[in-house]
């Protein structure tokens, strides 16, 4: 019975914090450390996610999302740019065939 109520008071409790559980520099460590024993593997990413937090002023998970949403807008930006480059071409275009055409007829 005692091993039910550890378990519902857990799940409880992990219910209503979850939203407290901010993604820090330590818990990603600590579950590689808990998770696979690696001890070399977990302190180097302490040691990367506080060097990121500390230039950056954002925790990794953050700083990662906001590089892939700049290239995101990058790609976009370009596929935009190109799309009313060869929308102006194709107009110029037109406009030069009426008007050769034009010039043949007179």
């Amino acid at each position: 019975m005692n091993k039910k109520k550890n378990l519902l008071i857990s799940f409880f409790t992990l219910i209503f914090l979850n939203g407290c559980v901010q993604s820090t520099a330590m818990l990603g460590p600590g579950l590689t450390l808990v998770t696979t024993g690696n001890v070399p593997q977990a302190g180097a990413a302490f040691v990367t996610n506080k060097a990121v937090e500390e230039e950056t002023g954002m925790n990794t998970v953050t700083f990662v999302s906001n590089k892939i949403e700049e290239q995101n807008s990058k790609i976009k930006t370009k596929r935009d740019f190109k799309k009313l480059v060869r929308n102006n071409f194709e107009k110029t275009r037109k406009k030069l065939i009426l008007e050769d055409q034009s010039n043949i007829f007179k």
